[in-house]
């Protein structure tokens, strides 16, 4: 699929590609409610028919005219994701094998436990899925360790930070200490998964002399439950629906804090782009090298109790938020940026590439 929030990574690594980049993807399950991109400026988008199968552990796509657009594009190499649900993935290696070009695996990592009755056949299939690769890209330093105990070679294993910005070109804005309640502030579609209700809960858990004003951004399917929560719960709390661009901008700058309480969400990397500390639920890995102690927390999803701590300890301490604040817009601009992010695909393809010619 080709969610919109990938729209400047492909737009930005087409753009390193001497002989063009074409995008083969589909649509995604109505449930998963992503936001689909319709077009790309510099990359070649091809849509893809996905055949959606059973859900849950049974879940599997195949992809139609997969093949079919490797003849037509025949590219020099191929990037897929490293997801054995993808059932034409197989085949579209050999093709690319057949010819003597490399494929590379991209992908979060390899997370599951192999315990149980069938443990080990698990992680033989998996292991067997990974080795077709030449090579594998991962968000993060824990997805390499993760595919390097599966047995990949770990000189083939790049990083590639899982960015959805760029660089900032403009320093933060400068943040006053509020002498007013401090303004937390949420960016994200409102569906359940992202648990904004434990936010709101978190936040009129605090004492009175505490409380921030709590801003809601977004829209989604759990808007109107979300609302009626906050009436009840924390009627300070303010919805502003979707917001983009410039008006989006206003509200980064005008906060103190980032709160993301779910799971999902690379808006945490926008919010840092503005120079905003960060509590973030710990997740996929990602988190990990976007998130540290010297610019955020992550706390464990789900858990209001870690929550509420974590949210109290922030707000109690503004000097240190601006701090923290100082070091997200560091790292955003030196480690974890679409920028980078475009360097580590081209580094890996480039590697494959002087191997082939060795």
């Amino acid at each position: 699929m080709l969610p919109s929030y990938r729209v400047p990574f492909f737009d930005a690594l087409a753009a390193a590609c001497r002989g063009g980049l074409g995008v083969f993807a589909g649509k995604a399950r109505p449930g998963e409610m992503i936001e689909a991109a319709a077009r790309l400026e510099t990359a070649v988008y091809f849509p893809a028919l996905n055949r959606h199968w059973l859900a849950g552990p049974l879940y599997a796509c195949w992809q139609s005219g997969f093949v079919t657009w490797l003849e037509t594009w025949q590219p020099e190499a191929l990037v897929v994701e490293a997801n054995p649900r993808y059932l034409h993935t197989p085949a579209a290696v050999r093709w690319m094998h057949a010819r003597r070009r490399p494929v590379i695996g991209w992908g979060l990592g390899a997370p599951g436990t192999y315990g149980g009755a069938f443990g080990s056949l698990r992680r033989k299939a998996r292991q067997n899925f990974l080795h077709q690769f030449d090579a594998l890209l991962v968000y993060s330093r824990r997805g390499a360790e993760e595919y390097a105990a599966l047995g990949f070679d770990p000189t083939r294993i790049f990083v590639a930070p899982n960015a959805i910005t760029p660089r900032p070109h403009k320093p933060p804005p400068p943040r006053p200490i509020p002498t007013g309640p401090a303004t937390v502030l949420f960016v994200g579609r409102l569906q359940e998964r992202k648990r904004v209700d434990l936010l709101l809960r978190a936040c009129a858990s605090l004492p009175e002399s505490m409380r921030p004003r709590l801003w809601v951004v977004g829209d989604g399917p759990v808007r109107d439950e979300l609302e009626t929560l906050a009436q009840e719960v924390y009627p300070a709390a303010q919805f502003w629906g979707a917001q983009y661009g410039a008006q989006l901008e206003q509200l980064y700058d005008q906060a103190d804090l980032f709160v993301l309480p779910g799971t999902g969400g690379l808006a945490v990397q926008q919010a840092m782009s503005f120079g905003l500390p960060v509590i973030v639920a710990a997740g996929d890995g990602t988190q990990s090298d976007l998130v540290r102690q010297a610019n955020g927390w992550c706390v464990p999803p789900g858990e209001l109790q870690a929550l509420e701590t974590t949210l109290a300890a922030a707000l109690a301490d503004l000097p240190g938020l601006r701090r923290m604040g100082e070091e997200s817009f560091r790292i955003v601009s030196q480690e974890v940026n679409v920028e980078l992010m475009v360097e580590a695909f081209a580094g890996c393809i480039r590697s494959l590439g002087k191997g082939r010619e060795g």
